[in-house]
């Protein structure tokens, strides 16, 4: 049972004048100067509050002033511990803008699941919803257990799992030192595994007996059993672009921009209607058959088939459920903006029957959204709903009137059985947003919106309102109809790991992987072309955080040329394309685009490209780890008989490389030259094993910290015997033997990397704890 703690406050970075710290432990909304204030918000800013006694605390409550505040936490993290000056992070995220108090749940439990007592809780503000203003705490209160006879008990398997640790640290480094005795003593006194019985023989084949082929089969086994899964997991992709190969003369889309793609992934068919060739607008509908690798025309003229009339910049969905493609929205010239052509006509095209079905000449006369362009729609499957959010509002009237502000949608719901509309969110610029019941939304257009159909909710990224630029990332449940931020914008936060603004953005989701992939290409602004890049970035919705897969400068214009794009490796920078995901294959397909061309502002492009995003594969890993194993062999080898060495050269080791990757036979050419070398064994540092090729991944079996985890031992600190006396040619023997011994605890060290953590020895090292 949880209960509210008692703190008092311990210490804190700054304060302005009378917003103290002590008005944190008082909850007063209606009172504006009843909180903490930083004096300033450079960081580190912080409180440092302490518990009357060591407690499990499992939430943290956030009061607030009873309006909206710009000095309100937008950021911020909660460290804590027993100890002042060793905290571990607790918790990381924001408060919303509102008047509402927020609870939040703490880390309360080790990795081992094993309850985490602490004394000293610091919270540390990072960004307040002002970016220029100070950091503002109006109320904090804690909930947990600090009874004395319950944390007792959690306080001492916290102590035995830290005494663990360091017994398991010096075992670590007796090992690696060549210190056998005091090895044996330790782990008999203390009954303390150092590691799993697997590493332990894995150690004794490779370190101690030098028994190479022994293990090769453990990494084999442990390969199979999947136990390097999860290193694999942690991997980054590889993007590898693809152009699919059509003659010119074979019957296919042509050049456009502004078009839109759907995919039927159960089928493996690609559909694609309209866009605009750089001259007219165009009604024709093609799918591409995936499995066969071509594209069939079913309509060249779709309004001839009671389809749509020619248009671009709409959007399109797919239901999977019932066959059948949805389509709504488009762009008018200011010249066609009359009345009569401002209409949202919203129209269903059955791909089972091939057949064009007007569902409604105008939604907004039926609660439904005014005529958009560049909006964005999603559909949820299991409750037959179509979501429709943002885009630019077309008006007969102020589109083009410089003295008023363009108009922007909000979100609507269409439900699918009961041909429904209903609006969820009004834009933050419509007059009923004003009212306080009204929900509302920071409308945009130029953005990307995707579904995940298990979390129910729809992710919104980027785009653009009027001039401004926004990397905000939202959530919303459609469900429980609540918005939140998932990330800030980066402009206000100064952050750049995220996807570049102004960019033209699109997006896919996997729900499966629970990952959303963002393409980021050429603005289509004129200011900004000098902004020639290609970008691919992941967001993982387990770990929170934006990752880049790649960056790719295009300087030259010439590789926009459809002429051109057989020479490239990737598609080059372009807007108005698109892009469509199979979650079943997970492949990605992009068609077409505005190139941005000055010299050729018609130009537009109809290459179709395959996106394949791979990590490395079992069989990468495991023949990576084989060909560390077998180098290091081989190095062994050479000192002792140079003709086996060379015949293992051409065989073992040439088996096993990578033979299409460049640096990899860069490499292999320069063992022979071991062969010709009459020193010692090589030092650590200079060992090939310290720079060997990472293959075609460049995160495999990356640790440059390696060499300084194992020092190399001394003849003293061995058990060897060792003289005064002894000869200058048994004394090099010895240097060789331990020069060997240290070389096979790097590559031990390298292999155990790859394997779960509870399976293996302790990652830090003690000399890291010690500084002179």
């Amino acid at each position: 049972m949880s209960e509210q703690l008692s703190y008092e406050i311990h210490k804190y970075s700054s304060y302005s004048t009378s917003y103290l710290p002590e008005n944190i432990r008082e909850d007063c909304p209606s009172n504006q100067t009843s909180r903490w204030s930083s004096n300033t918000n450079s960081p580190p800013q912080f409180l440092t509050l302490k518990l009357q006694r060591p407690a499990i605390v499992k939430t943290i409550k956030f009061g607030k002033y009873e309006k909206t505040h710009v000095c309100n936490l937008r950021k911020f993290k909660i460290f804590g511990g027993l100890e002042e000056d060793h905290m571990v992070l607790l918790f990381e995220g924001g408060l919303k803008n509102d008047s509402v108090p927020e609870i939040f749940t703490l880390r309360h439990t080790t990795d081992s699941g094993e309850l985490l007592p602490v004394l000293f809780i610091q919270i540390m503000p990072l960004l307040s919803w002002g970016p220029s203003f100070n950091f503002s705490i109006w109320y904090v209160e804690l909930q947990g257990q600090d009874d004395p006879i319950f944390v007792r008990t959690s306080l001492q398997n916290y102590n035995t799992l830290r005494e663990v640790e360091i017994v398991r640290l010096c075992l670590k480094h007796f090992r690696q030192q060549g210190y056998e005795s005091a090895f044996r003593c330790l782990q008999e006194q203390t009954n303390v595994l150092l590691e799993h019985p697997m590493m332990s023989s894995l150690h004794d084949a490779l370190v101690i007996r030098g028994d190479f082929k022994e293990t090769e089969k453990f990494m084999e086994q442990c390969v199979e059993d999947g136990l390097l899964d999860g290193y694999l997991s942690r991997q980054d992709y590889k993007a590898s672009w693809e152009l699919q190969d059509m003659a010119e003369t074979e019957n296919r889309p042509g050049m456009r921009g502004g078009h839109q793609l759907v995919i039927d992934t159960q089928n493996g068919v690609i559909y694609l209607y309209g866009g605009w060739d750089g001259f007219e607008d165009l009604s024709d509908l093609w799918c591409y058959s995936i499995k066969s690798n071509m594209w069939r025309l079913i309509h060249a003229n779709s309004e001839k088939f009671d389809g749509p009339t020619p248009r671009s910049c709409h959007k399109m969905v797919f239901d999977p459920r019932s066959g059948q493609i949805f389509i709504l929205g488009r762009y008018l010239d200011s010249s066609s903006r009359t009345k009569e052509h401002i209409k949202s006509e919203f129209y269903l095209y059955d791909t089972t029957h091939q057949s064009w079905l007007q569902i409604c000449d105008d939604t907004s006369q039926v609660g439904g959204p005014q005529l958009i362009f560049d909006h964005q729609m999603c559909i949820d499957v299991d409750k037959q709903t179509i979501y429709v959010f943002g885009g630019r509002i077309l008006t007969p009237r102020n589109i083009d009137d410089m003295s008023n502000d363009p108009q922007y949608s909000g979100l609507f719901s269409y439900h699918i059985a009961t041909n429904m509309w209903t609006q969820l969110l009004v834009d933050c610029g419509h007059p009923s947003a004003a009212h306080f019941d009204v929900p509302s939304i920071k409308s945009r257009a130029t953005h990307s919106m995707v579904f995940h159909h298990r979390h129910r909710k729809l992710y919104i990224f980027g785009g653009q309102r009027n001039k401004e630029h926004t990397t905000d990332f939202i959530a919303y449940d459609v469900d429980a109809g609540e918005l939140n931020i998932l990330n800030l914008d980066t402009t206000a936060a100064g952050e750049k790991n995220v996807p570049q603004s102004g960019f033209t953005q699109r997006a896919t989701i996997d729900c499966d992987r629970d990952e959303i992939y963002v393409l980021s290409s050429l603005s289509r602004e004129k200011e900004r072309r000098d902004l020639n890049i290609n970008s691919l970035w992941l967001y993982s919705l387990k770990l929170k955080e934006w990752t880049c897969i790649y960056k790719c400068d295009h300087s030259s214009e010439n590789c926009c040329s459809n002429k051109n794009q057989t020479m490239c490796s990737e598609p080059c920078p372009r807007y108005a394309h698109q892009l469509v995901y199979d979650s079943t294959n997970r492949v990605h397909y992009l068609f077409g685009g505005n190139p941005g061309r000055n010299t050729l502002p018609q130009l537009r492009l109809d290459d179709f490209w395959v996106l394949r995003l791979e990590k490395p594969s079992r069989q990468q890993i495991l023949r990576h780890c084989k060909y560390l194993i077998r180098r290091l062999e081989y190095e062994e080898i050479t000192k002792s008989d140079p003709l086996k060495a060379v015949n293992y050269l051409q065989t073992r080791l040439h088996d096993i490389i990578d033979h299409k990757d460049p640096e990899e036979l860069k490499e292999f050419h320069k063992l022979a030259s071991l062969l010709f070398k009459c020193d010692d064994f090589q030092t650590e540092n200079s060992s090939p094993l310290m720079t060997v090729p990472l293959g075609t991944n460049s995160a495999f079996l990356a640790d440059k910290s390696a060499s300084s985890a194992v020092a190399t031992p001394s003849p003293s600190s061995s058990c060897s015997p060792s003289s005064s006396s002894a000869s200058a040619s048994s004394s090099a023997k010895v240097d060789l033997s331990f020069n060997m011994k240290n070389q096979r605890y790097l590559l031990f060290n390298k292999l155990v990397k790859l394997l779960p953590e509870n399976m293996v020895q302790p990652k830090g090292n003690l000399s890291d704890f010690v500084l002179i």
